[in-house]
């Protein structure tokens, strides 16, 4: 392998938008995610939705009418 031509690989904080955090080993100090394991529900078991910025408000003003305000 070349030297001095791959990143530095050191601790990270990983958190959650759910409010979970961990450490573990990445090329940048910090990470910020939306969906984890405690959360995403595959794994949970819950449901939960999650918009992304405003998709299902366009879709319902879109495709919604009438019946999506009621």
């Amino acid at each position: 392998m070349k030297e001095k031509i791959h990143p530095k690989y050191q601790e990270c904080k990983v958190h959650c938008g759910c409010g979970a955090a961990w450490t573990t080993r990445a090329t940048v100090k910090e990470l910020r995610v939306e969906i984890c394991s405690n959360c995403h529900p595959f794994y949970s078991g819950k449901q939960k939705f999650v918009d992304s910025a405003g998709r299902v408000d366009a879709f319902v003003k879109k495709y919604g009418g009438s019946k999506a305000k009621a």
